[in-house]
């Protein structure tokens, strides 16, 4: 049984090749081309004037800043099952549940908080919602603030987020 073994040929045993003045040369070469036409033709630079101009290729699959949803009658579709805190790998949501008050027999969160600096974005949450009780697509992909707590989105504000792509109430049942 005879194995194909390919042998590759090292390139760079040359002194001119050990140099490396010549790959240098020819980098610089391409940069300061660039660089040229770019300074002769500056319109053709495809810039964004952020943030006076926001961006427009924002696509239905990118993964922005967190909202909870609501449902038909208005109430929180949340029902605090601890699912998407258990799933989160940065374990950067809290959830302290209570009972409801509108005769349903079922929980609802009375404090649900996620901490933005220390949250990776990976979605996780969003896939282990059995109620589609919280999303990622509201298309904000910049929040900005002073100091850290601005950067914990309790309750209040994360149902104050409206859905960027359409569809704004939960598919939970009522």
């Amino acid at each position: 049984m005879s194995k194909n073994i390919i042998t590759t040929p090292r390139y760079g045993k040359s002194f001119k090749d050990k140099l490396y003045l010549p790959a240098i040369y020819e980098g610089c070469k391409v940069t300061f081309k660039h660089f040229f036409t770019n300074l002769n033709d500056s319109n053709a630079v495809d810039t964004l004037e952020y943030p006076e101009e926001q961006p427009r290729d924002i696509t239905e699959r990118y993964r922005g800043l967190h909202r909870l949803t609501h449902r038909s009658d208005d109430t929180i579709a949340c029902v605090a099952c601890f699912m998407c805190a258990t799933a989160c790998p940065a374990d950067c949501i809290f959830i302290e549940a209570t009972e409801r008050e509108d005769g349903k027999d079922e929980k609802m969160p009375k404090k649900f908080s996620i901490d933005t600096l220390e949250c990776i974005f990976c979605g996780y949450c969003v896939e282990a919602c059995p109620c589609d009780a919280i999303r990622m697509d509201t298309g904000i992909f910049s929040l900005t603030g002073v100091k850290r707590e601005d950067f914990v989105l309790d309750k209040e504000r994360l149902l104050s987020h409206k859905g960027a792509f359409g569809e704004e109430k939960s598919c939970a049942r009522n």
